[in-house]
């Protein structure tokens, strides 16, 4: 059996739920990665980019393209947000990542090609139904992951609310083909959403300890 093969055999089954390797693993990663930039660690990066190579064999072998090509961009937008914060054009005083809301203009940005790209990404699944057998909640999920990465590369404190979003989908689409610890994991990604809200939400009210905005 070779690496793929094993990544997406079954791991165990709870609560009448099959378990696969991969979604777990990678799940797990994701979870550390979303906690890394919770606490602003350029770590987050490498931790995203390993997740998604891992995700994405789980979703190709589901037939999942909407998801599998969701983690193929995970893979893109980490190496630019790693590369992004590791230039250091962003550092608070204490090292770490200064974060900031984004402009009345930059919602409106993000918002317009969140929408415009669910309608393109849903309208191509659906011309190509092979494709994805959920067309349009998976490509709300693929949009909604580029726009979130994208803001948080950016620093953006309204990444967290794209996440959140994007959960809101995520949990039941999983649960519903069959990747269960993914819908578990997004439970929890919820959890951490919340509260890595609040903290960079809170670092914006302290300007005197943030640098230069992106």
């Amino acid at each position: 059996m070779n690496a793929v093969s094993w990544l997406n055999s079954e791991a165990f089954i709870v609560f009448g739920q099959h378990i696969k390797w991969a979604d777990m693993i990678g799940n797990l990663i994701g979870l550390a990665a979303l906690a890394l930039g919770w606490r602003r660690s350029i770590w987050t990066w490498p931790a995203q980019l390993l997740a998604g190579a891992i995700l994405f064999t789980a979703f190709a072998s589901a037939h999942l393209s909407g998801s599998a090509g969701k983690q193929l961009v995970v893979i893109v937008v980490a190496l630019w947000g790693w590369q992004a914060w590791n230039r250091g054009k962003q550092q608070a005083q204490d090292g770490s990542l200064a974060v900031r809301f984004a402009t009345w203009r930059e919602r409106g940005v993000l918002i317009g090609a969140a929408a415009l790209g669910t309608l393109a990404v849903g309208g191509l699944f659906t011309l190509f139904p092979s494709l994805s057998w959920d067309p349009w909640p998976d490509a709300y999920i693929f949009v909604g992951t580029i726009v979130a990465m994208y803001a948080q590369a950016k620093g953006m404190v309204e990444f967290w609310f794209a996440w959140l979003l994007v959960d809101l989908v995520g949990v039941p689409l999983n649960f519903a083909n069959g990747f269960a610890f993914s819908g578990f994991v997004y439970i929890i990604y919820g959890a951490l959403v919340l509260w890595g809200m609040r903290d960079w939400w809170l670092r914006t009210r302290t300007p005197a300890l943030e640098g230069a905005t992106a």
